[in-house]
């Protein structure tokens, strides 16, 4: 696995792709508001609204931004209410796919998934089709230049992870369950800082119970059904059982 990070590699491909159509922070926003609205607008005393701050803070979002987010999200500015929602889909080579959106007006939303689906090679499906294959987790990243094995695995163990996992020479990653998922993070926070390592990603993530490999063209169409997906600025994350390679990464 040297050299290869599998987190590290989707999620810079994501945000190279938000980063050139300018819509990265709107997103971030987005996922502030709702954190704000659903748990108010203390991060002390919201885990979610944390975990969405500091995700806007690790991708250089102005301050300022994230504080207006949050008070449109507490309602002490003005603000659009957004709606979560989970789809599901089929893409070529048979991949299976998990969209999570935000959106103000499902009956916008919804069609536009339909006929991407449709003009990229893959199906919208209905809920429950392909959930199964996956497993929703929470996903910490931890990054360090000396950093061992030993020293997250006591880190994440003693603050109640489940599982970790060496991602590249640099980057662990730790998987929790989901009601664990913010108390591991506070957890290991401090801990982590103390020991010079960084956490460069955290999220509730839907991860793939198995992978599978898909070759040729069918790979690039898949990747291109999964890019046309996440272009759509109601699409927060896409999730697949695509398995990446380096050639499809670079």
């Amino acid at each position: 696995m040297a050299g290869h990070s599998k987190w590290k590699n989707i999620q810079h491909r994501k945000g190279a792709a938000d980063a050139k159509r300018g819509a990265m922070f709107t997103k971030l926003a987005k996922e502030i508001m709702v954190a704000a609205k659903l748990g108010g607008g203390d991060e002390s005393a919201n885990p979610r609204l944390r975990t969405a701050t500091l995700k806007a803070r690790q991708n250089s979002m102005p301050k300022d931004n994230i504080e207006r987010a949050i008070k449109k999200g507490t309602g002490e500015l003005e603000g659009v209410t957004y709606e979560e929602g989970v789809y599901e889909g089929y893409g070529p080579g048979g991949i299976a796919i998990m969209v999570e959106v935000l959106t103000d007006k499902k009956s916008r939303t919804v069609p536009e998934l339909k006929s991407t689906f449709k003009t990229n090679g893959g199906t919208m499906a209905e809920a429950n089709a392909v959930a199964y294959l996956f497993d929703k987790k929470g996903l910490i990243l931890v990054e360090g230049d000396n950093i061992t094995e030993d020293d997250v695995m006591e880190i994440a163990l003693d603050a109640g992870a489940e599982d970790i996992e060496k991602d590249d020479e640099k980057v662990f990653a730790v998987k929790t369950s989901v009601n664990d998922f913010h108390a591991v993070l506070s957890a290991m926070e401090p801990k982590l800082a103390a020991k010079g390592y960084k956490i460069v990603e955290s999220a509730l993530k839907y991860i793939p119970q198995t992978t599978i490999t898909v070759e040729g063209e069918k790979a690039k169409e898949a990747l291109e059904l999964i890019e046309a997906l996440e272009d759509n600025d109601d699409v927060q994350n896409v999730y697949t059982n695509l398995e990446l390679t380096d050639a499809m990464m670079a």
